[in-house]
This record gives structure tokens, C-alpha cells and sequence, in this order.
């Protein structure tokens, strides 16, 4: 992918998909904050924008390498869909990071189990415990696929999965809901892969410490969007 063939430079192009998946921003709302920096793109333009370079923004970013003694929090949220219901099913490790995240029409074993499958093969490495909420399936999905990880099913445990629904949940309203399962696969990745990289974990508690944070998340995010032109 590359920018060749567009009018504007990739700089603004990145800055636009950034304003956009990174702050509860709609489209029509970052055509007004350029425009007061008197750049003229409309709102239709960011939406392609963002379609055409979020993905492969996403993509470029590095994952956050797993270790062994990592803890997997895993937990689902319910979408509706043009009055459909589904369920994002989405892992965190221990700092808040989310792992991965699958739209799925069913909260069930086989739901839970396609979770877990993907995790192990897109992580290489099995965590050193698994948190889940009392949801039964988690535990099915585990001993069908015998895996021999330390499972703690326990509500009050799971509030860091839980807690990380809700920045989605902001955007959902802004957004006016999900218009298709595509759309909203597409969106929570490229929106968790931008939020894993800007939001510091919670080991970072000093004012010096998030800033130098946030200058090594702005050197990652411009290596990411240097495409090809």
C-alpha cells in the first residue's frame, strides 16, 4: 500500500486517521479540526481515509511480545448490529494491553474456543494463567482443548477485561452503532492497536515517565505510517 495518487501528503493523511481512531472524534468533527488549521478535506475523504490506511497502520505496529508468565484476561461484550446481536470476544494481558479481540454471533463453547485457538496461535506461547468470569464456556473451551493453564473464573477478579470495553463502548455512541460485523472487526482492531500503543499501562505513574511514553508511542506511530509513496 502507498500513498502514491493522493493529493494531500501522508503526513496529514496519518494525522487524520489518528484524530480519528484515537479520540472519540466523527468523521465530520475532524474535517472541522483541519479546517481551522485551514486544510479543506471533507469529511467523506477521512472516512476513505481511514478505511484505506487504518488496517495496514494497524498492521504495521508492533505487537507488544508476550511472555510466558503473562496473564490472559478474557471476557465478551454484547454489540448490536442492525438489531442483531453479537459478541466481541477480547483478550487483555496484565497491563491492559488487549491481545486480540473476534466479533462472534454466539457466546458459547465453540465462541470461547475459537477465541482461545487464535490467541495461542497468533501469541506462540501459552500464558501463565487464564481470568475469565463465571461464564462456564471459557472452562469447557479449556478442557476440550486440554490445555494444562491455571483458569481462575472468578467476577471480581476480571475487571481489567471488563474496564477495557468501555473506552469501545464511548466510541459505539459516538458512532451511532455498528453498521455491519465487517465494519466493526475492522474498526476495534485498528481503534485497539492505536489505543495499546498511546495509552501507557499502569506501571506508569509519573508525569516524566508519560511523557517520555507518549514521545516513544509518536516515533513508533510515524515509523508505522512512513509507507511506501
Amino acid at each position: 500500500m502507498s500513498y502514491k495518487r493522493h493529493r494531500f501528503p501522508s503526513e496529514l493523511i496519518a494525522h487524520a486517521v489518528w484524530l480519528y481512531f484515537r479520540f472519540p472524534l466523527s468523521f465530520r468533527l475532524v474535517e472541522e479540526m483541519l479546517l481551522k488549521r485551514g486544510i479543506v478535506v471533507s469529511y467523506e475523504t477521512i472516512r476513505r481515509w481511514s478505511l484505506k490506511f487504518g488496517t495496514a497502520y494497524a498492521r504495521s505496529l508492533r505487537r507488544k511480545a508476550a511472555r510466558p508468565d503473562d496473564v490472559w484476561h478474557l471476557d465478551e461484550v454484547r454489540i448490536v448490529i442492525r438489531g442483531k446481536p453479537h459478541w466481541l470476544w477480547r483478550a487483555v494481558d496484565q497491563d491492559g494491553y488487549v491481545l486480540d479481540e473476534i466479533l462472534q454471533t454466539r457466546r458459547n463453547t465453540k465462541a470461547a474456543r475459537r477465541l482461545l485457538t487464535w490467541l495461542l496461535k497468533q501469541q506462540g506461547l501459552r500464558p501463565g494463567r487464564l481470568i475469565t468470569d463465571k461464564l462456564k464456556s471459557y472452562g469447557a473451551a479449556r478442557r476440550k482443548m486440554r490445555l494444562s493453564i491455571r483458569h481462575l473464573s472468578h467476577k471480581g477478579l476480571n475487571n481489567r477485561a471488563e474496564d477495557s470495553h468501555l473506552p469501545l463502548r464511548k466510541r459505539e455512541r459516538t458512532m451511532q452503532r455498528f453498521r455491519s460485523p465487517g465494519g466493526c472487526q475492522r474498526f476495534v482492531s485498528v481503534f485497539s492497536a492505536i489505543r495499546n500503543l498511546f495509552v501507557p499501562p499502569a506501571s506508569v505513574t509519573t508525569t516524566l515517565s508519560r511523557h517520555i511514553h507518549q514521545i516513544r508511542a509518536f516515533a513508533q506511530w510515524s515509523s508505522a505510517t512512513a509507507l511506501s509513496v
